[in-house]
């Protein structure tokens, strides 16, 4: 018997380590192409990119993965308890693996076999760390094992904090979330240190399965899973019973964060900037590098800038009348059905979509489209409302077939079914006001001239309308808004703002083609100052000045202020038919404004990355002494900038002082009710097809141009000074309401000379019709009366006999029309 037990003693030792030998060559095997766990110390997961404005406000997030990195410090206790009781509360006690869950598992999934049941884990955080960052998530026994060695290599290598942290900013908590902290604003909008216990509980049930625990599809078993995390916090002695009753009181409370931009009509802007970031750094930094944005936006003057040109698009698209409801839909039924699924403004508030109900005499009765929950689903309320048809007057002017029409009633104009945008009236709970979506567009920017920072940009009436941005990418005419490009080259070569030039017929021969430009008004002023030529916007003025000095020249201070990067020399080019856009023409302005220093538009402060490094800033001014270590009686340290001098200082305050007339005298007068010292010029291209006005204040440039999309005419009789000096001058308003009234500076050195308005000669003391002019060192007023463009033999100087008018003028020093 001794000898028997001794052989299967033996028998059984020898098939053991056989037993082990296999499970060693085995896991070993497993072990040779296991992932290095080493890659979690470089562990940089895809991180979401945010975007701010210059004020700090949140203007917009992109993420493949939204998440926001925590450290495991910044992690409240609260947060880390209900985790740990959902997911693994010996953590911090077992060294990888827990044995007594293992067992648990082996056990349930030995009495489920062949039940089809799926087989139920055991994995610790450890376990869920190796898996989620180094292995598949295949259901297989050799996976699980190759889960358990790395498992125990990870815990060797790393403080359990490091794991924790590790897991809670990795795991996929539903809505496109990851991460503890991103999972907390997704949900609730909230930062992590904000959660209560219910809420730190629902999120601790949502690793299990998102889809499983959805707030809105599956609220009941979402809520048994939260209570159940609750108790198991209990259990573990992490809060008391009273505390868990209370929190298992409350609903989930889930309270969606929305997705896109968040600062209110910072659209354009934000789209412009998320452009740059992809071009600068591609698409890969942009959606996972965790890249910090300052912009350079002013979220005051933003709001500012889109109510000035909305207003101004909409009075312009309301005088040419109502062009009809936004669709029709069946009313015969519940009517909120179809009116919930007609896409309305999600960036004019404002407005709300309707349905006519009844259409009559006096007006409408309405049906307002009903809100969505955070479900996704309609609200069961039909809320009505009325539009009278005094609030309606301008539809009563209806297109019908490209006719205009007018109505003697509402009911001439809507029809029960059609669906219309409203306004709620101020002051009401029920009355409203008919609106209709702008056919116009256009585009504005307002920038700091100093440092070519963006404050505000508009590219269109809504961004929700159309995501082209006309500030940035329209290509338009800017017609006369060009002319100071054209004055400032002059004043820079020799002539001076009481040179006088011809403003008479003229027309230009080039090979088999001929060309007779016209002032705006048809008519001619004769001899008349260069201040005369741009304060009322003269063409042929413009053209003569264009022509004497040579194109070459025009296109080479063009090309020098940014408004083109090549522009053809031809004479049709000075008076602004070449393309350019909003963005450029406004950064030349800012040229003028700021003394002739050439400016980069920026729409971006600094770029940190991920860990606060900055890695982009646009104000490169250097500063020698700002880093000092200490005060030695040293001076105070100066910002240096090495920006390139484009213009000479003088000649900049020479075509600022020239477009202050045009503000004061000339064509924008009505810019001049502000009581601003303002310098500016309007733009008014050929059959009307773009307005524009340009202007500024000494630390504010702004510029604004309306126009068709599909270049048309505006209509006779419409002008930049008209329609898109009233949109800047409600923008200025607001933008320079309690700041000071600084007038521009004059440059060391410059002459101030009273001279005769028409003859540009100095003026005697006490001379009517009079004007200060400002000279460079060494110029000054002619001499003698003077005309350029007007040849000895008493022709137009280009070859053509004056009329016997023009000669008059000339005689009597200039002056009168003809």
């Amino acid at each position: 018997m001794i000898r028997l037990i001794g052989y299967f003693f033996g028998i059984g030792t020898a098939l053991a380590l056989l037993v082990a030998g296999a499970v060693a060559i085995y896991i070993g095997s497993l072990s040779k192409d296991l992932p290095d766990y080493e890659v979690l110390a470089k562990y940089e997961p895809p991180v979401t990119t945010r975007i701010h404005a210059s004020d700090g406000s949140l203007m917009a997030e992109y993420a493949h993965e939204r998440r926001l990195y925590l450290p495991i410090q910044a992690v409240p206790d609260r947060v880390k308890a209900a985790f740990l009781s959902a997911e693994d509360k010996n953590f911090y006690n077992h060294p990888g693996i827990d044995a007594t869950g293992l067992a648990r598992a082996v056990v349930t999934n030995f009495q489920n076999m062949g039940s089809g049941r799926r087989q139920v884990g055991a994995s610790t955080i450890t376990q869920q760390v190796a898996k989620n960052f180094l292995l598949t998530s295949d259901q297989t026994y050799e996976r699980k094992i190759r889960e358990m060695i790395l498992s125990f290599r990870i815990e060797q290598a790393y403080s359990k904090d490091r794991i924790l942290e590790l897991y809670l900013n990795e795991i996929f908590f539903g809505l496109g979330s990851y991460g503890i902290a991103g999972a907390a604003l997704t949900y609730f909008d909230k930062s992590v240190n904000e959660l209560t216990t219910s809420e730190a509980a629902y999120l601790a049930a949502l690793p299990k399965g998102p889809s499983n625990y959805h707030p809105f599809r599956h609220t009941e078993r979402a809520l048994e899973r939260r209570n159940w995390v609750i108790d198991q916090m209990v259990e573990n002695n992490y809060i008391s019973r009273e505390e868990a009753d209370k929190a298992k009181a409350e609903g989930l409370g889930v309270k969606l964060r929305r997705g896109g931009t968040y600062l209110f009509a910072g659209e354009y802007f934000t789209e412009e900037v998320r452009r740059e970031i992809s071009a600068r750094y591609g698409q890969t930094a942009l959606y996972e590098g965790g890249l910090s944005v300052r912009t350079t936006l002013n979220p005051e003057l933003q709001r500012a800038a889109r109510k000035a040109m909305q207003t101004g698009l909409i009075k312009y698209d309301t005088l040419r009348g109502y062009r009809g409801p936004v669709t029709t839909i069946d009313v015969s039924g519940d009517w909120g059905v179809p009116l919930g699924d007609v896409k309305s403004l999600d960036d004019v508030p404002e407005w709300t979509l309707a349905v006519v109900l009844e259409s009559g005499a006096s007006g409408l009765r309405i049906g307002l489209k009903p809100a969505r929950q955070a479900s996704g689903e309609l609200v069961r309320e039909r809320v009505e409302g009325t539009v009278s048809k005094e609030h309606m007057s301008f539809a009563m002017r209806h297109v019908v077939d490209g006719r205009t029409l007018k109505a003697n009633s509402p009911a001439d104009v809507l029809k029960p079914g059609d669906v219309i945008f409203v306004e709620k009236r101020e002051g009401s709970d029920s009355a409203y006001a008919l609106r209709q979506l702008p056919e116009v567009s256009g585009g504005m920017i307002a920038m700091d001239p100093h440092t070519g920072r963006v404050l505000a940009m508009v590219g269109g009436f809504s961004y929700s309308q159309s995501e082209f941005n006309r500030a940035t990418q329209a290509m338009r005419q800017p017609g006369s808004s060009f002319k100071p490009i054209v004055y400032a080259a002059a004043l820079d070569n020799g002539y001076t703002p009481a040179s006088v030039i011809m403003d008479g017929p003229i027309t230009i021969q080039s090979g088999n083609t001929t060309w007779t430009p016209k002032n705006y008004d048809g008519r001619a002023a004769g001899p008349s100052t260069l201040r005369s030529g741009i304060e009322r916007s003269r063409n042929l003025m413009t053209v003569r000045l264009a022509n004497d000095m040579g194109m070459k020249l025009v296109a080479e201070y063009a090309e020098r202020f940014g408004v083109y990067d090549k522009l053809a020399p031809y004479l049709p080019m000075s008076l602004g038919s070449g393309e350019t856009t909003v963005m450029r023409m406004v950064s030349a302005y800012a040229i003028m404004a700021n003394g002739g220093r050439s400016i980069k538009p920026s729409l971006i402060d600094r770029i940190q990355d991920r860990y606060g490094k900055t890695v982009f800033r646009h104000d490169d001014r250097g500063c020698e002494g700002c880093n000092a270590s200490e005060w030695q009686n040293q001076p105070e340290p100066e910002l240096v900038d090495n920006a390139e001098q484009v213009l000479d200082p003088m000649t900049a305050y020479q075509i600022t002082s020239m477009m202050v007339g045009v503000v004061q005298r000339g064509t924008a007068t009505s810019v001049a009710e502000l009581g601003r010292h303002i310098a500016g010029k309007t733009g008014t291209t050929n059959d009307e097809k773009d307005a524009w006005f340009i202007g500024y204040a000494p630390n504010l440039v702004v510029g604004v141009y309306l126009g068709y999309d599909k270049p048309r005419s505006l209509g006779r009789g419409t002008t930049g000074g008209g329609l898109a000096a009233p949109v800047f001058k409600d923008f200025m308003r607001v933008a320079l309401d309690g700041t000071p009234n600084v007038d521009f500076k004059v440059p060391e050195g410059m002459n101030l000379v009273s001279i005769d308005r028409k003859t540009g000669m100095q003026a005697a003391p006490g001379q009517p019709g009079t004007i200060v002019e400002a000279f460079k060192p060494g110029t000054g007023p002619a001499d003698s009366y003077w005309v350029i463009g007007m040849g000895e033999d008493g022709s137009n100087g280009y070859g053509e006999a004056l009329s016997p008018q023009a000669s008059q003028a000339i005689q009597s020093g200039g002056g009168g029309l003809y």
